[in-house]
């Protein structure tokens, strides 16, 4: 067995060469990185129009989301050996150019299937922007300036995906969904210009790193299995679901338990693909069920008010799109304030009241919220909720992240990336799920539409409000890591 030991891990010139300024390049990583990130949540409101422009169902359409975040889900635990493998210039030209590929194909689609092709690649570029993004601050900003960068980060990971619904509701209003993919093509192509000059390798790579097909299939089969059995949740509820819901579950749950078991085996090598070390970090092992928590009560709120202004309130689509980008807003305007707070202060006078708020907004939104609500409490009420997530996001992401050795940087970023993504898609799950059974069971009784689209939300709103109010326990608990952690990791030797 090879022996192991504990050996500093050195910083590539680049990294610390006073020649080279970070700014510049983390700017152009969140741009490129908020555009592809915004390009994932644009299609809810297009649907209707791209469905009557192709004659397909809402079942079919909804799989330019559905295969979108299928592909993310297998992509995203591969960016660990990526950026371990391969020079972070690279990979940055590599995920843009394909990102805009997509794009493109999107925007010239004249059939459904051809569009769908679109939204796949697309998501292939997306999946690796964040760990890319995760994994250039690390490396370029110092331990006691990450809060605020991270801040900047924040927007891209909490923000994008809340204007998604407002920016494409705009667009729609005055042109077709085709223009959605033409105005962000542009963005791609600059930014892919500007990468030409700012982006640097700053990271050591491993030549030697080895492929393992094996891993990938179960990564794939495995966190795939996931998100689509998770996603097929809100569907079976309603009783529309194409295969029972717990089969994708359960081959998914399969296959992630054989990927941990070959990857635990193959890091005594040296050769994981996705390198479970991270875990051993108390720091990180608290902070992603937490970030996990947090991303499961914004995307469920996200899918959830939206059905809830429409069908049970009879707003249009244009005005709740307005309605939801103040939350989106205030997150992105506290983003900086609450990193330079986590730098002077840490985590916990952040992580604990935020955590709180969010609860104690759920329950607000379980026991508030029905058809005679007005749209103004409607509005303060979010904002509360992304006044709340925003004291988290950062502080988290910063503690879990910060906390690891240099070498783990790409692999904590590939875990936190998709954790995001399962949990992402179980908060929109659970959500519409709870919705949708209680939903029916109160048009059963001889509820109208309205009131049991209300009825539903109640109790949806209800459920988040119980597991945020266990996650506030869980943020007592985090702790700013220590320097230390940060300097050395034990390696095999071979």
């Amino acid at each position: 067995m090879a022996a192991t030991g504990t050996i500093p891990v050195s910083r590539p010139e680049t990294a610390s060469a006073p020649s080279h300024r970070p700014g510049p390049v983390i700017a152009l990583l969140v741009v490129a990185a908020f555009v592809v990130i915004l390009n994932e949540t644009t299609m809810s409101v297009a649907l209707p129009a791209i469905m009557s422009d192709f004659g397909v169902s809402a079942a079919t359409g909804q799989w330019l989301t559905s295969a979108f975040l299928l592909t993310m889900a297998v992509v995203i635990p591969l960016t660990g050996f990526l950026l371990e493998r391969f020079p972070i210039r690279l990979v940055f030209f590599g995920a843009m150019g394909v990102f805009a590929l997509g794009t493109l194909v999107a925007a010239i689609a004249p059939a459904f299937g051809v569009l769908l092709v679109g939204r796949i690649v697309q998501a292939m570029g997306t999946g690796v922007m964040m760990p890319l993004l995760f994994t250039t601050v690390l490396n370029l900003v110092p331990a006691n300036k990450r809060g605020r960068v991270m801040g900047v980060v924040t927007i891209v990971i909490a923000v994008a995906p809340a204007v998604g619904p407002t920016v494409s509701g705009l667009i729609l209003s005055a042109l077709t969904w085709h223009a959605i993919f033409w105005l962000i093509l542009p963005i791609a192509l600059v930014s892919i210009a500007l990468g030409a000059r700012w982006v640097r390798n700053v990271t050591e790579t491993r030549p030697d790193a080895r492929f393992d097909v094996l891993s990938v299939v179960l990564s794939a089969l495995g966190f795939g299995g996931l998100v689509y059995g998770l996603s097929a949740i809100g569907e079976s509820a309603s009783g529309h679901a194409s295969v029972p819901v717990w089969i994708p579950l359960a081959v998914g749950a399969v296959f992630v338990t054989a990927f941990v078991l070959r990857q635990l085996r193959l890091q005594r090598a040296n050769s994981a693909l996705l390198d479970l070390r991270v875990f051993q970090s108390g720091s990180f092992r608290l902070a992603v069920p937490l970030v996990a928590i947090v991303m499961a009560a914004l995307f469920g709120s996200l899918i959830l008010l939206p059905i809830f202004l429409q069908q049970a309130l009879g707003l249009s689509s244009l005005t709740v799109g307005l309605m939801l980008l103040p939350g989106g807003v205030l997150m992105g305007v506290m983003a900086p304030i609450v990193g330079r707070l986590f730098d002077r202060f840490g985590p916990t006078p952040l992580v604990i009241p935020g955590m709180l708020i969010a609860a104690a907004v759920l329950w607000t939104m379980a026991l508030t919220f029905g058809q005679s609500t007005p749209v103004w409490w409607i509005v303060t009420v979010y904002l509360a909720l992304n006044l709340g997530l925003g004291l988290v996001f950062t502080p988290l992401m910063t503690s879990a992240l910060g906390s690891l050795p240099r070498r783990l940087y790409s692999h904590g970023s590939a875990v936190v990336g998709t954790a995001q993504q399962v949990a992402g898609a179980a908060g929109t799950a659970g959500f519409v799920a709870i919705m949708t059974v209680f939903s029916s069971a109160a048009l059963a009784d001889g509820a109208d539409q309205a009131a049991a689209v209300a009825s539903g939300v109640h109790a949806s709103f209800l459920v988040g409000a119980v597991i945020a109010s266990a996650a506030v326990i869980l943020a007592c608990f985090v702790r700013k890591p220590a320097e230390s952690e940060e300097t050395e990791v034990p390696v095999a030797a071979h």
